[in-house]
């Protein structure tokens, strides 16, 4: 997994993981329609947090979706977490560590 987040690092320049700053990946469940994405991620632009990565994929019927974020984490991510709880099509948020392997193989696509 080391090697992984070397890869993503190098993708990552502005701000190294030996700055003090670590990886954390939030799990998002959200209802499926248009223009979720765009408050999310406007939710984190206006925060002036920067999204380093985004997957979404539908579950379940596809009435549900679950979007993974990279971020990095500093003293704003728990107030960040509970702001986006309360966008009305957030169903649930869950953190995991920068070690989490939904990114894992990602790094291959991009050579």
């Amino acid at each position: 997994m080391s090697e992984q987040n070397t890869n993503l690092s190098e993708f990552i320049p502005d701000v190294p993981e030996h700055a003090g700053f670590h990886k954390v990946v939030l799990e998002l469940g959200v209802a499926n329609h248009p223009g979720v994405m765009s408050h999310i991620c406007g939710l984190f632009a206006r925060r002036a947090f920067n999204v380093e990565g985004i997957l979404c994929m539908p579950v379940g019927g596809g009435d549900t979706s679950r979007i993974w974020l990279l971020i990095f984490e500093d003293e704003r991510l728990e107030k960040m977490i509970k702001q986006v709880e309360k966008l009305e099509d957030v169903l649930y948020v869950t953190k995991h560590d920068g070690e989490h392997p939904v990114f894992g193989r990602l790094d291959e696509f991009f050579q």
